[in-house]
């Protein structure tokens, strides 16, 4: 390496003994988990590795250095652009091929579009947490959370507006009901404990609310179709059910800090619970992308019985 290229070079612990030079942009380094502002310190188990005290300029170029954030920046962003590629692969090739309507394509289009704010907004929490104002980092991780909010939202539209395809009213309730509570969720956000850390019970707590409201229209949803021993229910529902599971699954990596809490300062950089959640949000979302495919084509190719022509 170049002796001027050495002078903006900081040397990290990536595992027990390694230490590796990394090049940071001037005016950029980073600090130890008790060097950070203390409205940074949410993971005592990651004790490296962290940004701070930058203008937004250098918010952004940190975005090409390694980090205890670059994997939680990447991982959405890519996400970002996966969701935009199936978004212009569904408009281009898939819905046409079904034969969809002018209703399929607004709702593939709000979904796949609160996929996208999701990812982005938590790009721009983790690449902005780091700035030098307490206030314009706050901002952003209120916005974190109205991006998950969001993203909740594009899982349900398209998946209550193709259970309840035939049966209008309670797909309208449905709709109607899970608006309101994003809603509530933006509104809580008003009030001025809601982002501090003493209130991170109640957040978790309004977001397993939010989510597992979903059970409520897939009850019903089974009974109205005969119950378990439906043919689309048996299809459909294990779909609905592995897509609560790997949700599940993230949210307890996300509040149990494992697996650093049991490996302190060894997975500063790669393999932290934040990250294991990041993979399995754009996962959950994947996966309930292509169920809403499946059942797109079979509403398609099963029209409603009390008419047949309808969104043919």
């Amino acid at each position: 390496m170049p002796q001027k290229q050495l002078k903006n070079a900081q040397y990290i612990e990536l595992g027990s003994y390694q230490y590796w030079p990394v090049l940071v942009p001037r005016g950029i380094r980073l600090y130890t988990y008790e060097q950070i502002p203390v409205f940074l310190r949410e993971n005592p188990y990651i004790t490296d590795g962290y940004r701070a005290y930058l203008p937004s300029r250098l918010c952004l170029k940190s975005l090409f250095i390694l980090s205890n954030e670059t994997v939680n920046i990447w991982s959405h962003l890519l996400g970002f652009v996966l969701f935009f590629s199936l978004g212009v692969y569904d408009m281009a090739s898939v819905l046409p091929t079904v034969g969809a309507s002018r209703e399929d394509y607004v709702i593939y289009c709000i979904g796949l579009f609160c996929f996208q704010v999701c990812m982005l907004c938590s790009v721009g929490y983790h690449l902005f947490c780091c700035h030098r104002s307490e206030k314009t980092s706050r901002r952003w991780v209120a916005l974190d959370y109205a991006g998950i909010s969001v993203g909740i939202l594009g899982c349900y539209v398209p998946g209550v507006f193709y259970a309840f395809y035939c049966n209008n009213y309670w797909r309208q309730v449905y709709l109607v009901t899970v608006l309101a509570l994003t809603l509530a969720v933006f509104f809580a956000q008003i009030h001025p404990l809601y982002l501090t850390k003493k209130w991170w019970r109640i957040r978790s707590i309004i977001f397993c609310v939010v989510a597992g409201y979903g059970l409520i229209p897939t009850l019903h949803w089974v009974w109205l179709n005969g119950g378990l021993g439906s043919a689309i229910v048996q299809v459909f529902l294990p779909r609905i059910l592995i897509m609560y599971v790997i949700a599940a699954a993230a949210f307890v990596f996300y509040i149990s800090k494992v697996p650093e809490r049991y490996f302190p300062g060894q997975l500063n950089y790669v393999g932290s619970s934040h990250q294991v959640w990041h993979l399995l949000v754009v996962l959950m979302f994947y996966w309930w992308h292509q169920s809403v495919l499946d059942i797109t084509n079979h509403r398609h190719s099963h029209p409603c019985p009390d008419n047949p022509q309808q969104h043919s």
